[in-house]
């Protein structure tokens, strides 16, 4: 079987978990929500089958790198993030709401690395660091918890929106409180903080193993501080000066959208230390 197959099919497991929570919502069906979990934990397990899968081809090439090295490798990494931190959350009693804003992520993600160049190739000089596996995973931890806390931002908003007009509709009654929603998003926000910085911290030990300086001011670099400095105000604000609702949900929307751009602009439009990540 060809890692491209491996991949196919968590994309439509993924599509497929996607329409059970969707059917959850409007249906308020508790087993179409049970069948939901239960397909994002079999592509879970297929897309970890193919992070392994291409990780043992790296190793059976003569390259024995961890499959973390390009935006491809990353892109599917990040996939894998996404639902591991939503799958975690429902298991801990947040919203199958969650799945019908988190999960389109997850296979659109992984959808797109159809139009990347999926080969395996060598670690450039400046990968090939120990380092290199600890920074990728803490990093995308804490990108993976940041885009779950905005979807539960988009569910937030959108609630109090419907609480705002007359009546109660079906879409008002099927999504959850808005106040267990501004908290979950600030727990998981709690949880991707310190992930982002620890890869902050093993970037730049890592950078001064390949380059001789912990901090150049390189544009990933920096644009990693943006979104850290953001996620900063918002946990500042919510614990010194009780920020909740709308003012945080915006921030931390507005801090997703930074981390969106860190990951993938800076790759994309800037040029830098980091531009290999392109390939």
């Amino acid at each position: 079987m060809e890692e491209s197959t491996i991949i196919l099919i968590s994309i439509l497991v993924y599509l497929g978990s996607w329409v059970a929570c969707l059917a959850h919502a409007v249906f308020r069906s508790r087993r179409a929500g049970t069948v939901g979990d239960l397909l994002v934990l079999a592509g879970l397990l297929v897309h970890t089958f193919a992070i392994g899968f291409r990780w043992v081809l790296s190793y059976r090439l003569g390259m024995g790198h961890a499959p973390f090295s390009n935006l491809y490798e990353s892109m599917v990494f990040f996939s894998w993030t996404m639902a591991l931190i939503y799958l975690l959350a429902v298991r801990r009693r947040a919203s199958r709401m969650l799945g019908v804003f988190v999960m389109p992520l997850v296979f659109l993600a992984l959808a797109s690395t159809s139009l990347m160049n999926d080969d395996v190739t060598p670690l450039v000089p400046a990968l090939q660091s120990n380092w290199l596996t600890a920074h990728v995973i803490t990093c995308f931890l804490g990108y993976a918890a940041f885009a779950v806390a905005f979807c539960a931002n988009i569910l937030y908003l959108v609630k109090i929106n419907q609480q705002a007009e007359a009546g109660a509709g079906w879409l008002q009654k099927a999504l959850p409180d808005s106040a267990a929603m501004d908290e979950f998003s600030y727990r998981i926000i709690g949880l991707g903080f310190p992930m982002l910085s620890l890869g902050i911290i093993t970037g730049a030990a890592w950078a001064n193993s390949a380059w001789g300086t912990y901090w150049s001011w390189d544009p990933k670099e920096t644009w990693s501080l943006i979104v850290w400095l953001i996620y900063a105000a918002y946990l500042h604000a919510r614990i010194t000066r009780g920020w909740k609702g709308r003012r945080a949900a915006w921030l931390s929307i507005t801090g997703f959208a930074a981390t969106l751009f860190c990951y993938l602009g800076v790759n994309l439009f800037l040029s830098g230390l980091h531009s290999y990540a392109t390939g």
